[in-house]
């Protein structure tokens, strides 16, 4: 039977990849159109499976300008737009009147004639909402949910919580944590009890990275996350829209972020490549064993959770922190502003670039596009999945890809493509993956019965025994240890090229000075350089920058505050 499956599961996916050569797409001219997005993983033609389908559909390539890498992107964004050319497809962030901007510049196109009998508008209020004052259709928000936006985003892991190597923080006892600071005598032990792995690499409590940087340090700023604050600017805005707090405050959380990874490196957890490596980098340190704590899922676990590992017991898991209150992203009815998709103004074809953004929000364009190496999309259908018996289902190639971190070529395929270089590489998140496709099942696979079902590990089910929970999600919301941002957009405040030009010196010496602070040599120098970077930041006019964040913060916080008022109704 297993045969006869992978026969019809090979045959799927060779007629899957090769079905470009055997029709026709109704674009008779091929073109390669430039794409601009904003986080985009890399940058360059995509290649591989995705690309194909691609291709295939509407006869293009990608040639995708990625900012998302470049400290100096928002640098190399202008100098585009000041040329008058952005991109054939567009994907940035709408706020801070960014979207209003655009087109008032002439850089988008008016979707209006060419959207308005495609799938896509089964979205039309949020649609509308995001173009309001704009006279056309120039953006869609991203992450549409029809859920309510008091509804939690994430339904497995949350996006924000402490992962540890759970098997290795339970050889040591699984000691209590009731601050923060108290995992850095965890980590110690852990990394005590297991110095290097079986490659010989050393293991660090930490591994940074940089690329991610920007109005602060990325890294520094995920712990806010923990005590149910998350990013506005320079403001740390708490999740109920009930407390504001500037990043340079001397009893912020930023700081004490700061401290954290301060005092971590004094003690040794602090991998000494972290000022010297990016995303990738640490991500295949991660694989080989070589990080015990992981600030989101689609890191650690992404990375070391296999089968094999969970089989063994092995991997990362959250463990909980006695003062924690984790941030959690509300579901978004209206969509999320700080990713919208657009047309360029003077594409050579308009109705095609418009057909590819509506392909994006179709269920195949959500399959496609929103795949991940693992814990995204199910991925193509008829090479990571297939219906059976009128239910969907991973494929054993798809199993081994999304569980075992699979380099193999995709069954049948004659280009010898693999799935895992071929995923889009445009990071753009169209619906919310807890979304229900038309075959009335969730465009991510963690949510399917088979999966729940076929999940259970010596890993999992320890975790489940001592923390009673059947998941992350389900531990935080039992134990009231999670605190939710409703999901609510608005268009911010215009930014004015004075505030723009201050904001872009000042983040460069926040973000300096953090990671100067991280490996400072002593407390003295530690305090020395917060001190010298708040008087830089002053004198550049940092008050002003903060002042119009806040009013931005407060805005959005009111909208929050006015929904969780109507819930309690």
């Amino acid at each position: 039977m297993r045969r006869k499956v992978l026969s019809v599961l090979i045959l799927a996916s060779a007629l899957f990849l090769m079905s470009g050569c055997n029709s026709k797409s109704k674009y008779q001219e091929e073109l390669t159109i430039d794409v601009f997005a904003s986080e985009a993983n890399s940058q360059g033609i995509q290649s591989g499976w995705f690309a194909r389908r691609i291709h295939d559909r509407f006869n293009m390539n990608l040639n995708v300008i990625s900012i998302n890498n470049n400290y100096n992107g928002a640098v190399l964004k202008d100098v585009r737009a000041a040329s008058g050319y952005l991109g054939d497809i567009i994907f940035i962030s709408a706020q801070n009147n960014a979207l209003k901007d655009l087109v008032d510049a002439g850089l988008l196109l008016d979707m209006t004639p060419y959207i308005k009998d495609k799938d896509i508008m089964k979205y039309k209020d949020a649609i509308e909402k995001l173009n309001s004052g704009l006279d056309g259709i120039y953006a869609i928000p991203s992450s549409i949910s029809t859920l309510p936006p008091d509804t939690p985003s994430d339904i497995i892991d949350s996006t924000y919580a402490p992962y540890l190597r759970w098997d290795i923080y339970s050889q040591v006892g699984s000691p209590k944590m009731d601050t923060l600071e108290d995992m850095l005598d965890v980590l110690e032990k852990m990394q005590e009890a297991y110095p290097t792995t079986q490659s010989g690499q050393k293991v660090y409590g930490f591994s940074l990275f940089d690329d991610w940087d920007n109005n602060m340090m990325t890294l520094a700023k995920q712990p806010c996350c923990f005590y149910g604050y998350d990013e506005n600017g320079f403001v740390l805005s708490k999740a109920d829209g009930s407390d504001y707090q500037s990043i340079l405050d001397d009893d912020g959380l930023y700081l004490r972020s700061l401290k954290f990874y301060f005092e971590a490196n004094r003690m040794g957890l602090v991998d000494p490549d972290s000022r010297n490596q990016d995303y990738g980098e640490v991500f295949s340190k991660y694989q080989d064993g070589a990080v015990l704590f992981s600030p989101w899922p689609f890191l650690g676990a992404s990375a070391y959770n296999t089968d094999e590992h969970m089989a063994m017991g092995q991997g990362f898991m959250m463990a909980d922190i006695g003062d924690m209150l984790i941030y959690e992203h509300g579901s978004s009815p209206d969509g999320v502003y700080s990713q919208v998709v657009c047309v360029g103004a003077d594409v050579k074809d308009p109705q095609r670039m418009v057909d590819f953004v509506d392909y994006l929000y179709s269920d195949e364009g959500v399959y496609e596009n929103q795949a991940a190496e693992n814990g995204g999309s199910a991925g193509p259908e008829g090479v990571t999945w297939e219906m059976s018996d009128g239910e969907p289902r991973l494929t054993d190639y798809g199993i081994d890809v999304f569980y075992n971190q699979s380099s193999g070529v995709i069954p049948g395929d004659p280009n010898g493509y693999t799935y895992r270089d071929g995923v889009s590489i445009l990071n753009y998140t169209a619906v919310q993956l807890s979304e229900t496709a038309a075959n009335g099942f969730p465009y991510s696979y963690l949510l399917w019965d088979s999966e729940l079902s076929r999940t259970s590990t010596v890993l999992q089910d320890e975790w489940k025994e001592v923390m009673g929970a059947d998941n992350t999600m389900d531990y935080l919301i039992k134990n009231d240890k999670i605190i939710v941002s409703p999901g609510c957009e608005y268009n911010e405040m215009e930014e004015s090229a004075e505030i723009k030009e201050i904001r872009e010196a000042v983040k460069r010496i926040v973000v300096q000075g953090s990671w100067d602070m991280v490996f400072a040599s002593d407390i003295d120098e530690f305090e020395a350089i917060w001190d010298d970077m708040k008087r830089k930041c002053m004198s550049l006019g940092y008050e002003d920058v903060y002042s119009f964040d806040l009013e931005n913060a407060m805005a959005k916080g009111k909208l929050k505050q006015e929904i969780l008022e109507e819930k309690r109704k």
